[in-house]
């Protein structure tokens, strides 16, 4: 009965007012029911499941009810497994892909048909994975393959540990095991034999420089053998193609159909958040490599929000770094940094490898003086874990730090190395380091060089962004009216897109041009915009640069700080400040950042010190945009 329940529950902690009993029992803090639960014994704990199962109304809470009836079973029951497998969509839409997880796994350990029981691991060890629970999911590996495995059942699990081993190391150490598993997967379906294709494409990607001299071509080469997709085609098998064409036959031949691919994902992110969530990875370097800052953007921001009401751990880390990214190309640099933080956070949980490229891009931008040192720290420890394509992105932000301090010879040298090797997302901006500092450094040889490489690009490209760079290139190489026109034309395409940062360059590099023309007033109109922009981005290195330009036209500069968002508020409590902006809860923003509701709350309590305001409706007031 009721009474011998509420005994295995606890007195004690009654007596001591740590719970009530009533109508409802309601323990007063979360570690009290943490701390019964685990002193119960397990038929006190089954029988404690049972009465919940019992007074759960199946109608109105299944989920509940066939949660706490797997955990009242003592053994293998069919029933209870397979409720628990139906209902874990439902459970994922209330609790994220971790319930679901959680769901699935139980319902494994309930399952007395080996073939059940198989499959049913293989289901509960990808949901455990896209949950950021990768060692949950190499258990639940290991008990399917207890089981009786069909062809397409091994190549899935043989898929999924590939998978993990690039989530935890990117770069080339995944490679072999995802040819492998894509191998194995096109005899016996052909969709997810091209997914693994993209994967095996995606860890060469990665390897980028440090893998073996033509690697990149032979996994494009292997992709081309993949079976053919289903029909109508989707967004990821457009993509297999487009990266075998642009690694095969080069980048003028692979832009429309890469451009192709980008207008597939911007379609399918409202009506498949979660497979535009899957390969935001790849399509957000396809989109760097095209110049299309409006499409990062809009697959960022779609993937973020669909991995934060997924709960997917999984993919949440890496949406945030690309969203954190596109903001300091907006100029916007204190929530980029707000993001990368939370990020960190989720990764210091789930365990996967770092993603080091907004932080670093971040840092690029800043400017500060130990900025140098950062960068080839960065470049270090990127080939360290085997990552060629961050050394490369290392390599071309340092030469965009060494450009805004003015060791223009220093910054050359920097972006030859990058370009080295031709790099999805990463080369042609270090194109853009290397013009700059090649014109400033006399090197005429090395600047004509990158120009051609850049206008195939760009040209392929025709976004506003790219057109914008392509004239700021230019100009830099030109004299007279043809510079004049070529900068103006850059500052209207650049004005156009989401690439603040850039425009922000363009003005001073023109202000620079016009002061060594002798035309001061000109000058100063655009290097005092240089300098603002710079000041209100928190650029310090290109602010400084903008200001010795101002001072050498004779204008008098005060040097102010330049400020964060909300005054002297930390990375954290910018980013709590920023959550409770748009309406969300104490609980709700601690849900998003791992935080208690009551260190939100005390966290808000500085937030409305340091702005000096009283309440969460002024905060629109108070922080930037």
């Amino acid at each position: 009965g009721w009474g011998e329940r509420r005994m295995c529950i606890g007195d004690g902690a009654e007596a001591e007012e740590l719970l009530e009993i009533g109508t409802w029992l309601r323990f007063r803090h979360p570690l009290v029911r943490s701390a019964v639960y685990s002193a119960a014994s397990p038929p006190q704990r089954r029988a404690a499941h049972g009465a919940l199962a019992e007074a759960t109304d199946p109608a109105s809470d299944p989920e509940r009810r066939a949660w706490h009836r797997a955990h009242a079973a003592l053994e293998a029951d069919e029933s209870v497994a397979g409720e628990l497998e139906r209902l874990a969509d439902r459970a994922q839409v209330r609790g994220g892909i971790a319930a679901a997880a959680a769901f699935l796994r139980r319902a494994t350990e309930l399952t007395p048909d080996p073939a059940r029981r198989t499959a049913r691991a293989l289901a509960a060890a990808q949901a455990a994975f896209d949950s950021g629970a990768p060692d949950m999911a190499l258990e639940l590996l290991v008990s399917a393959e207890r089981g009786p495995l069909t062809e397409l059942q091994s190549g899935r699990m043989a898929w999924l540990r590939a998978q993990i081993i690039f989530a935890r190391k990117r770069g080339g150490e995944a490679l072999q095991p995802l040819l492998e598993a894509a191998g194995r997967l096109a005899r016996v379906d052909a969709g997810q034999a091209r997914e693994a294709y993209i994967d095996a494409m995606g860890s060469a990607i990665f390897a980028g420089r440090l893998g073996r001299p033509g690697l990149l071509r032979t996994v494009a080469d292997a992709a081309r053998t993949a079976p053919q997709g289903p029909q109508p085609a989707r967004p990821v098998d457009a993509l297999l193609d487009a990266l075998a064409t642009r690694f095969c036959d080069g980048f003028a031949q692979g832009a429309p159909q890469l451009k192709n691919v980008l207008q597939m994902f911007r379609q399918q992110a409202r009506s498949d958040p979660d497979d535009n969530m899957r390969w935001l990875w790849l399509s957000y370097l396809v989109a760097a490599d095209m110049w299309d800052d409006t499409t990062l953007h809009d697959l960022a921001e779609h993937a973020v929000r669909a991995a934060r009401e997924m709960g997917a751990l999984h993919f949440l880390p890496q949406a945030l770094t690309y969203r954190a990214a596109v903001h300091v190309y907006a100029g916007q640099f204190d929530a980029a940094a707000t993001l990368v933080e939370e990020s960190d956070a989720i990764l210091k949980v789930t365990g996967n490898s770092y993603f080091g490229f907004a932080i670093t891009l971040l840092r690029a931008w800043r400017g500060a003086d130990d900025a140098p040192a950062q960068m080839d720290a960065a470049a270090e420890s990127a080939s360290t874990w085997g990552e060629g394509r961050a050394v490369s992105q290392s390599l071309y932000m340092g030469a965009l730090v060494h450009n805004a301090l003015g060791r223009y010879q220093e910054a050359l040298d920097y972006a030859e190395r990058a370009c080295r090797h031709d790099d999805l997302g990463a080369t042609g901006f270090a194109l853009i380091e290397l013009i700059e500092a090649a014109a400033y450094s006399k090197a005429p040889e090395a600047a004509a060089t990158a120009l051609r490489q850049l206008m195939e690009r760009t040209t392929a490209s025709g976004t506003d962004l790219a057109l914008g760079m392509l004239a700021r290139s230019k100009a830099l190489l030109s004299d007279g009216e043809d510079a004049d026109l070529l900068y103006q034309e850059a500052i209207e395409h650049l004005q156009r897109s989401r690439a603040a940062v850039y425009l922000a360059r363009t003005h001073l590099v023109y202000g620079e041009w016009l002061r060594r023309e002798k035309r001061r007033t000109d000058a100063r109109e655009h290097l005092r915009t240089a300098y603002e922009m710079f000041q209100e981005f928190g650029a310090t290195a290109f602010a400084s640069r903008a200001q010795r330009e101002l001072q050498a036209t004779g204008e008098t500069v005060r040097k102010r700080t330049i400020a964060s968002a909300g005054g002297n508020l930390t990375p954290q409590e910018g980013q709590i400040a920023r959550l409770a902006r748009t309406g969300l809860s104490n609980p709700e923003i601690g849900a998003q950042l791992f935080l208690s509701p009551r260190t939100v709350e005390y966290h808000l309590s500085k937030v409305f010190t340091k702005l000096a305001i009283t309440s969460r409706q002024q905060l629109a007031e108070a922080l930037p945009d």
